[in-house]
């Protein structure tokens, strides 16, 4: 008896192993703005590969090119482009050059409490509103707006910390890569947490990438050059008619590996364009 039970639980044990052995996991982290679409990018691919585990966690664009850069997770995302320091970095702790996919395209919008009147901003009002030195502390001091139930008119700024992508981005497109951010805003993680605040804060203003909008607040258009205002959406981002569009990046360190290298070939596929679109974002064109 004690010897049919010794060989079963070295049965069980041994296929258990063998399970573990059989399955790959690719560890995913990063970018917020991104994370959404990682994470059903992660569960549809299982339907095609069921033996590959992504797993996908956020964070930050700077937390996850953090850990490429030691090495702890196979892909990073990021909403911003990959800092040459971080890439010599990279390199030197790894001795691999860092291999940059373009995986979305995505509108950086700036989104307000549906009571607000205001319906765009120019990229000057903007700065106003967020940089340093900037003037525009009340809504009285943009376009004269009275927001209702904004109590004495102040605004309140939604900002992100500085390990976001979505913050580095919005400093060096609106604000200027010399121009900081003025003191006293609400920096928050995420881009959920930005658009709940502002939700429920009629003074509030915020920004995110446009995957994240609902009807619960306000995308402002923003002015171009040629003094068209344009909102954040698909036909914008694809034609960077919309003044603040970007790329969303994955980065491997070096080659990737087999399963990796699997994982984002499938992520240009039509698949995973279907999920972009569903998530709020749009599909790299085809060149």
């Amino acid at each position: 008896m004690r010897t049919t039970l010794a060989l079963f639980s070295t049965l069980v044990f041994t296929l258990v192993g063998c399970s573990k052995r059989e399955h790959i996991v690719i560890q995913n982290k990063g970018s917020d703005t991104i994370v959404n679409l990682a994470q059903a990018w992660a569960e549809e691919y299982r339907k095609v590969e069921p033996k590959v585990v992504i797993a996908v966690s956020g964070g930050g664009s700077g937390t996850g090119i953090a850990a490429l850069i030691n090495g702890t997770v196979d892909i990073a995302n990021s909403s911003r482009k990959m800092k040459a320091e971080e890439q010599e970095a990279a390199l030197k702790n790894n001795g691999k050059t860092i291999k940059e996919f373009i995986v979305g395209l995505d509108a950086l919008a700036v989104f307000v409490h549906p009571a607000n009147p205001l319906t765009g901003l120019s990229l000057e009002e903007i700065a106003c509103i967020y940089g340093e030195g900037g003037k525009c502390d009340t809504w009285s001091d943009v376009r004269g707006t009275v927001v209702p139930g904004c109590k004495d008119n102040k605004i309140i700024r939604i900002s992100r910390q500085s390990n976001s992508g979505t913050y580095q981005y919005f400093r060096e497109a609106v604000l200027g890569e010399k121009r900081d951010f003025k003191t006293g805003s609400m920096d928050l993680n995420g881009s959920r947490e930005s658009i709940d605040l502002v939700e429920k804060t009629p003074c509030a203003v915020g920004y995110s990438g446009m995957g994240y909008l609902n009807k619960n607040v306000k995308a402002l258009c923003v002015t171009t050059a040629d003094g068209k205002c344009v909102l954040p959406t698909i036909e914008t981002a694809t034609d960077k008619s919309y003044p603040i569009a970007r790329e969303l990046y994955m980065y491997t360190s070096g080659e990737p590996s087999v399963a990796v290298k699997a994982y984002m070939d499938w992520t240009q596929g039509e698949a995973a364009k279907v999920i972009i679109l569903k998530s709020g974002y749009v599909p790299v064109p085809k060149k």
